[in-house]
């Protein structure tokens, strides 16, 4: 009998190892290197399981292997830092967006011989490892944003569904941290906090998953141009060891890989970064188009390490959903699936930490409006842009106007609210008012909206004061439609918005998944 699943998504997770960064721009020097050394490791194991994982789980295997996954909560931050859920588009498509963790977790014997360091055998594990997994609403396409694991970030309150434990929020301290503190949803809170992406499902996998999935597809070729030895005078180094061109990597020898940094270019972690975007889209290649896949018996193996490796959100739980999952998935293309790291910089206090650019948050808006990250997207018109739900007239909508003009150098324009209510006004939006509380400063101006009933609204004031549909926000922080003066707008009453384009920055290293050619710059002081 075959699985017939039901429609469900999900949100895998990477690992990554514990120790901290330094050295070089934006995090990359010898300690920093290791800050993405399993980014894409485990990863790449996921995006498989999730692409292919359970298509060969067939009836009678069907309780077995759903008692073989793990499940924990998908978000177990506060409700107040949480991203609002992600709304259909006007052809009722919903974009799905999966976190992938990856845990360094020494919990087994198994587990602490893969990753050394006997010292932390059964500490709380590290996320080392953490990529978002944008489907795009009509499943076109496919984007993937790897963090490194020094970056600094704030994470929100937590509390471990299991023990009741409550963990108060942190500012500035390591992504990676967030999984000790109650388990992976509160990694998923920390990416919903920093990104305002809302998080459908998460997958996580451990050190021991990596290398039984890998063994179970049968290896991933990988190339390099000349022959390798990942190891220095000093015993430092993956051990990786391989001859020039392509070569099948699989259960311990794919680990190495995809910790590789000395040996690879510059022996940084954007050269490791770099290995391991070739490994995920190799894999993907692997498992789409090589035939020996439909082997029942490789299936059936895939499908055994598969559920054993992971742990996943409720929405997951099943072998059922996970297959509806892949098969929404394998509508994308090889050839628009794009690889991204999210673009960072070093920290100027905290050695060898990093934090993100503006090139990060540009990155963040594009997925967070499903935006194609390849730039192969059709473009969107303002109409298709904006919402179905139908705007009130002009003179019911209520709009409270918010002064956030402050900056870091400048105080609030005194008045500003007034002004700007008093423009609405003229315009024919007669019950706008000013709001005499302290807002938050913000850099761009905003129209805020509480619920979808009132997003038409929102969209109308916004188009009646030439404010772009982007600026549009759904928040649970107002209680009505809510127009937040920015900075960018200090003066006058014509609104001249930000010119924004839709191009992924250069700084986040994009790699197309289709990309047969690449292949890994051997430093010539690692040759044999």
């Amino acid at each position: 009998m075959s699985l017939t699943p039901k429609a469900d998504q999900a949100t895998p997770a990477d690992l990554g190892g514990r120790h901290g960064g330094g050295g070089r721009r934006g995090g990359r020097g010898v300690d920093g290197r290791r800050r993405r050394r399993r980014v894409l490791r485990w990863s790449a194991t996921v995006l498989a399981v999730v692409i292919l994982g359970t298509a060969g789980a067939g009836y009678l295997y069907y309780q077995h292997l759903n008692g073989n996954l793990k499940k924990d909560d998908l978000n177990i931050g506060d409700a107040k830092d949480r991203a609002t859920k992600t709304e259909a588009n006007a052809a009722g498509q919903t974009p799905l967006n999966i976190l992938l963790i990856g845990s360094d977790a020494r919990d087994s014997k198994e587990n602490q011989k893969l990753g050394g360091a006997k010292e932390t055998f059964g500490a709380k594990p590290l996320a080392d490892v953490q990529m978002l997994l944008h489907v795009s609403a009509d499943r076109t396409n496919m984007s993937v944003v790897s963090m490194p694991r020094d970056t600094l970030v704030s994470i929100p309150k937590c509390t471990d569904p299991d023990s009741g434990e409550v963990y108060e929020a942190l500012d500035r301290v390591m992504t990676n941290r967030s999984l000790g503190r109650g388990g992976p949803g509160c990694s998923v809170a920390t990416w919903e906090k920093l990104t305002d992406i809302h998080i459908d499902h998460f997958m996580m996998i451990d050190f021991s998953g990596v290398v039984s999935m890998a063994d179970a597809i049968g290896g991933v070729p990988v190339c390099v141009d000349k022959n390798i030895e990942s190891r220095d005078s000093k015993g430092h180094g993956s051990g990786l060891k391989l001859k020039e061109g392509t070569t099948y990597v699989q259960g311990e020898q794919a680990l190495q890989w995809l910790r590789t940094r000395y040996g690879f270019e510059d022996g940084s972690d954007l050269a490791r970064a770099k290995a391991q975007h070739m490994y995920m889209n190799s894999m993907v290649r692997q498992l789409r188009e090589n035939a020996t896949l439909s082997n029942p018996g490789k299936l059936r193996a895939l499908a055994e390490s598969a559920t054993k490796a992971l742990t996943v959100d409720p929405g997951l739980g099943t072998v059922a959903k996970l297959y509806d999952l892949a098969g929404e998935l394998k509508k994308v293309p090889t050839s628009r699936i794009t690889m991204t790291t999210m673009p960072n910089e070093y920290d100027t206090i905290q050695t060898g930490r990093v934090v993100p650019t503006d090139d990060a948050t540009k990155l963040f808006r594009l997925v967070r409006e499903d935006i194609a990250l390849d730039g192969k997207d059709k473009k969107k018109t303002t109409e298709e842009k904006a919402s179905t739900d139908p705007a009130a007239a002009d003179g019911e909508i209520a709009v409270q106007v918010q002064n956030g003009t402050r900056t870091d150098t400048l105080a609030a324009v005194s008045g500003r609210a007034t002004t700007v209510a008093g423009l609405l006004a003229g315009k024919g939006f007669t019950q706008a008012v000013a709001d005499g509380s302290a807002a938050p400063a913000t850099e761009t101006t905003l129209v805020r909206y509480p619920s979808a009933d009132l997003q038409g609204d929102a969209e109308r004031v916004a188009k009646a004061l030439g404010i772009p549909t982007s600026a549009v926000k759904r928040s649970t922080d107002v209680s009505g439609v809510t127009l937040v003066i920015g900075a960018d707008w200090r003066e006058g009453t014509a609104y001249k918005a930000p010119k924004q384009d839709d191009k992924t920055p250069k700084t986040a290293d994009a790699l197309n998944a289709s990309d047969t050619k690449a292949c890994m710059k051997v430093d010539p002081d690692f040759t044999w």
